[in-house]
């Protein structure tokens, strides 16, 4: 218990307090490891005042009055108070030597809630002595109530916390979901996570919608991209000089990566045309665009160059029987467009 002899280490407690609240808020939110120092010093002082005291402060005082009894109280408030921001202070701390500050705010919010908590209920009952058990009884029972409005926030919420401990992305990663939606990824809070598309627009999605898609990471393990685009070179020309005419078309292309080396697939042959497949990566998906362009671009002049024909799509070609007595011939020929087929 507390006696009138302590009243000396009950203000000087008070006076560490305050001036450790103010000394935080003066070190502003940029110095988070000052303030971790400031938040050690003042609390290691509160506690080292309290043990050579031997004050409690996990008892209710009960031979204190007037302004004694008020010392005591202020004085456990503070303590608990800064046990609360020592606690938070390690933890922002910790993720900012992992250097992740941005990816993990929701799961440092949750565990400011939990630390916080628990020093409230503290404080109600070892400094005010008022029974814990009934309000977290009656709190939860609001919180049931809450939780039944708000199902769908909430499941944003934990949707949000279960995708930042899967570390399925981070800030600045490009993704691309399974119904087709991608870019890269602005922003992450507790209800949802902002997309930067290619054509500089922001898609806002849910984390509760998120969470239920496939998300595939296009940054990791590097930020380059694999694109395959598909040519059809006319069929009168031979396969191998096909190959090499593209292989040289990109070695030659600046936009995209030497390494891993870019490759050419053979894919089909028919009467009509050579389906070849380039395959090469690029830096980023961001850049996908203009090394398309580029190599399309390089097709058409060597194909133009070395009297290479493109083929015409297959689905601009239509077989059907010519009217004609006896006549088994075929005729093979482009589509017009808009001409009804028969």
């Amino acid at each position: 218990m507390v006696s009138e002899h302590h009243l000396l280490p009950l203000v000087l407690i008070n006076i560490l307090g305050l001036a450790g609240i103010l000394i935080w808020h003066l070190q502003g939110r940029r110095r988070p490891t000052a303030r971790l120092i400031v938040q050690i010093l003042f609390f290691g002082g509160m506690s080292l005042v309290l043990w050579v005291a031997r004050i409690s402060p996990y008892q209710v005082d009960a031979e204190l009055h007037g302004t004694g009894f008020l010392l005591a109280r202020s004085a456990r408030v503070l303590w608990w108070l800064h046990l609360a921001w020592t606690m938070i202070g390690f933890v922002q701390i910790y993720i900012t030597l992992n250097r992740r500050p941005h990816e993990a705010h929701l799961l440092q919010d949750l565990i400011v809630g939990v630390v916080y908590l628990g020093v409230a209920l503290s404080v109600i009952g070892f400094v005010f002595g008022a029974p814990v058990g009934p309000l977290i009884t009656t709190s939860g029972v609001v919180v049931v109530i809450i939780g039944l409005a708000l199902q769908n926030t909430l499941a944003d919420v934990f949707s949000g916390i279960a995708l930042a401990l899967g570390r399925a992305y981070e800030i600045g990663d490009w993704i691309q979901l399974a119904d087709g939606t991608e870019g890269r990824v602005a922003e992450t809070n507790w209800r949802s996570t902002n997309l930067l598309t290619g054509d500089h627009n922001v898609v806002v999605l849910p984390n509760s919608v998120l969470a239920k898609q496939g998300v595939t990471n296009r940054s990791r393990p590097d930020e380059s991209h694999q694109i395959a685009l598909i040519m059809r070179i006319a069929a009168n020309h031979r396969p191998r000089l096909v190959e090499e005419m593209m292989l040289s078309v990109l070695r030659g292309c600046d936009r995209i990566l030497g390494e891993p080396p870019p490759a050419v697939v053979l894919k089909t042959i028919d009467a009509l045309a050579i389906e070849v497949q380039l395959l090469f990566r690029v830096a980023s998906a961001a850049s996908r665009v203009a090394a398309q362009n580029e190599i399309i671009d390089a097709v058409y002049e060597h194909c133009k160059a070395n009297g290479l024909s493109l083929a015409m799509p297959a689905q601009s070609v239509v077989h059907a029987p010519l009217a004609a007595a006896n006549a088994q011939q075929v005729i093979v020929g482009p589509v017009p467009s808009g001409a009804p087929s028969r």
